[in-house]
């Protein structure tokens, strides 16, 4: 497989990740779509650096960083989404802007 395929998977990712962020209505919809951003920009920086430089291993210490502040940022995210929907029984964006109390 070439740079090329791996660069444009992430693209997709970044693009299917983008809708879902800016088409939903949903918290938890509106993360996935995050997610799926970040998903995108860490394929495309993991294969940029395993064709830039393959013997270096900074870039794959990282991506694994970076995953796993990933996963930490969005069990922090649901927490917050399932703490403000016990509260408020609040589950969407729009009724989310009125939390400014």
């Amino acid at each position: 497989m070439s740079l090329e395929l791996f660069l444009l998977l992430g693209a997709g990712l970044f693009a299917i990740g983008l809708y879902g962020a800016l088409s939903q209505q949903s918290i938890v919809m509106l993360m996935m779509g995050l997610e799926l951003m970040l998903n995108g920009i860490t394929v495309a920086a993991a294969a940029f650096w395993y064709y830039v430089a393959p013997s270096n291993a900074d870039g794959q210490v990282l991506i694994i960083v970076v995953i796993t502040l990933m996963a930490v940022e969005m069990a922090v995210g649901f927490a917050v989404v399932t703490a403000i929907f016990r509260a408020r029984d609040v589950d969407m964006t729009d009724m989310a802007a009125d939390l400014k109390e």
